[in-house]
């Protein structure tokens, strides 16, 4: 996501930035809650593991996600100068800052949750971090 949409959907009608739909925009879409929450358990992986553990992700929307991750500042790309290419991802300190918020949110969710699996994920990375 480019910076210049992000910040049309963070701004309300009146201009105003909004810091909850700030927050949904950086860890929205499919994948990126299941990476952090993995990158919460998992602290270095690289980008196979991550690959492995996702079922059903493409390459395109894995490299997206973590790009997309990296350019908010939530995930920090390592990579090593060898051959074959060696490149590890761990979560930076914001990134680090919001895993007890998740908690929270998977709390709720779990008391909350009228069906099993609802999201129609596995969440097995998620439940590790509760």
């Amino acid at each position: 996501m480019s910076l210049d949409n992000k910040n049309n959907i963070t701004e309300n009608a009146e201009g105003l930035t909004c810091p909850i739909r700030y927050a949904l925009d950086i860890v929205g879409g499919k994948w990126k809650l299941p990476i952090i929450c993995m990158l919460a358990v998992d602290n270095p992986i690289r980008y196979s593991s991550i690959k492995r553990k996702l079922d059903g992700i493409t390459n395109t929307m894995l490299a997206q996600s973590l790009k997309d991750l990296e350019s908010d500042g939530i995930v920090h790309r390592k990579q090593y100068n060898e051959i074959p290419p060696k490149v590890e991802y761990t979560l930076t300190s914001k990134g680090k800052s919001i895993v007890p918020i998740l908690q929270q949110f998977a709390n709720w969710g779990a008391i909350n949750m009228q069906e099993k699996n609802t999201c129609g994920l596995n969440c097995k990375e998620c439940r590790k971090i509760t």
